[in-house]
Parts: structure tokens; C-alpha cells; sequence
């Protein structure tokens, strides 16, 4: 039986709720299309956050991984294109830490690009109703620390899953405490990761259609 692994965080900078947890945990062990779903929850830790995400991929060797984030002033569903080898944090973790210009792997490359089939699933998204995009861009905090972690992982076990990393705006019950700010509801994430995961395992290639940005 095919598994997919699905991750999110723990609330942080100063937030109650993370809207990727809220919105993955449920998930756990239910069955989609012939797939079961595992769930993690990761720390929001540079020292510990990858760690906690290869552990798991060692004990699980799922098919296929969607690692999921918090995206505070994001208006869509975005699904990222790459994952750059370092930490620069413009705010502290969990753990009160903030490295700047460190390398998430010594020695690694500069970056490993998704291996999701991301403008299918934004088009996907599209076509359910729901606002997504292709991203440049994962931010240089936990978030690309754990896609850049995932595909090293998958680089070097040479593992044929496939892998990558949704960032999802805030919830409304957030988004009231930033005027101004969009949101998206639980439901609608909900949804979108359950397209998200039939589309990642039943997709091969890529669509080839315009998913990039002027700046």
C-alpha cells in the first residue's frame, strides 16, 4: 500500500494556531484514492526541525511527501519551486534562535527544486475553485528549512518518492488579529490537500504552462 507523509508546524511568533496543522492533522490514517496519510507535526527549530522530518522518512519511506507551512500575508495557496541551502532568520524559532547566512546542510547545494508536479496542482486547485500559484520562493526560515532537508534527503537515498512544500495563508481567527490581511478557512485548505495528494500520485509529468513571476 502506497503512503504519503504529510507535515505541518507548531504555532509560532507569537501566533495560538498554525493554520497547516490545523488543517493536516486530521488526515491522519485516513485512506485517499488507495493512499493512506501519515502525519508529523514539526517543530518550528532550526536545530531539530529537519531531524524530526528525516526521522520520519527513514521509519516511513512514504511514496510521496507534502510538507506544509504558514504563510502569514500570502492571498492563495502557493506551491513552492525551490529550496535554497540556508537559514537567515528574520525573526527568532522556538527555541529563541536566529541564525543568519548558516547553510541548512554543510557542504550541500545551493538548492534542489520541488519534485512535486506543482503547476498541475495549482492548476488543480484552480479548476476546484480555489486560489493557488506557483512560488519562487519558500522564505529563508523552518519552512525552506524542511523542503530543503526533504529533497537532500530524497537526493541522496536516491529515493524515487516525490517530494515538495505548500505554504497556506492565515485563518481567519489570524487574520483578524492583522487588519488588512487575507485569509483562507480550514475547509478550503482541506480541500486543497486532498487535490493536492490525488494529483502528486496520480500525476507522472509536469503541465508546461506559465507559472513564473516579473519580481
Amino acid at each position: 500500500m502506497k503512503t504519503v507523509l504529510l507535515t505541518a508546524f507548531e504555532p509560532f511568533g507569537g501566533e495560538r494556531l498554525n493554520p497547516s496543522w490545523e488543517a493536516v492533522r486530521d488526515f491522519d490514517g485516513k485512506m485517499l484514492a488507495g493512499v493512506r496519510v501519515v502525519v508529523r507535526q514539526l517543530p518550528v527549530v532550526f536545530a531539530t526541525c529537519g531531524a524530526v522530518l528525516t526521522d520520519a522518512l527513514t521509519t516511513l519511506q512514504p511514496d510521496g511527501i507534502l510538507c506544509v507551512g504558514q504563510a502569514g500575508g500570502r492571498c492563495d495557496i502557493t506551491l513552492e519551486r525551490v529550496a535554497i541551502n540556508i537559514h537567515d532568520a528574520r525573526i527568532p524559532d522556538n527555541q529563541q534562535q536566529q541564525p543568519v547566512d548558516e547553510p541548512v546542510v554543510a557542504g550541500g547545494p545551493a538548492a534542489y527544486f520541488a519534485t512535486l508536479p506543482i503547476k498541475a496542482i495549482v492548476a488543480s486547485l484552480r479548476e476546484a475553485g480555489i486560489p493557488a500559484s506557483v512560488s519562487q520562493t519558500a522564505g529563508t526560515f523552518t519552512c525552506n528549512s524542511v523542503m530543503y532537508s526533504l529533497l537532500h534527503w530524497l537526493h541522496t537515498h536516491g529515493s524515487p518518492a516525490r517530494g515538495g512544500f505548500m505554504h497556506i495563508p492565515w485563518m481567519p481567527q489570524q487574520a483578524v488579529n492583522h487588519p488588512g490581511a487575507p485569509s483562507m478557512s480550514v475547509s478550503s485548505v482541506t480541500q486543497a490537500l486532498e487535490i493536492a495528494i490525488q494529483v502528486m500520485m496520480n500525476t507522472h509529468d509536469d503541465i508546461r504552462v506559465a507559472g513564473g513571476a516579473t519580481h
